[in-house]
């Protein structure tokens, strides 16, 4: 069974990859699709998320990283996925989330959406907070790889 986890990525975190490892123990192929959302303003390009994507995951044999400028929906349908993973950190993200499913069930009954929490430990972690911490000189080496540290101290430098 084929499923989608969906996301900006900007960056990818240790909460990211728990949902995505654990998702590729659980479904035949795991379909990560950096998905571009023209109202927001991305700290690295999609190829720069693709690569850390891609660095990050090289140990998981399951995983396909692609991207994606549309409707979620339209990819699924396009490429017969049957499951579309939501990673969930708090019960705040659940009303959006939910919405957005049923959203999605609406435009495709033949997929489901799935909702994993993430471990205790990266409830509170997003791809905002990271970058602010790192903005202020923060250690972030416990939120994401040390690939993608290295990416986001590099980008900050540039922006100064």
């Amino acid at each position: 069974m084929k499923a989608i986890y969906p996301g900006s990525f900007d960056p990818i975190t240790f909460g990211h990859l728990d949902i995505i490892e654990r998702a590729s123990k659980i479904f035949s192929e795991v379909y990560i699709v950096v998905m571009e959302n023209k109202r927001k303003n991305y700290t690295f390009s999609l190829e720069e998320r693709i690569d850390m994507i891609k660095q990050c995951t090289k140990h998981i044999e399951n995983v396909k990283i692609d991207f994606f400028k549309g409707l979620l929906i339209d990819y699924v349908k396009q490429n017969n996925i049957e499951v579309v993973i939501r990673g969930l950190r708090a019960v705040t993200d659940f009303e959006y989330e939910l919405q957005m499913a049923m959203a999605n069930k609406e435009m495709c009954p033949e997929a489901d959406t799935i909702f994993l929490m993430t471990d205790k430990k990266f409830s509170f972690i997003s791809s905002s907070l990271v970058k602010e911490v790192a903005y202020f000189g923060g250690n972030i080496s416990r939120w994401v790889p040390e690939y993608v540290e290295k990416k986001l101290i590099e980008k900050l430098k540039s922006y100064s």
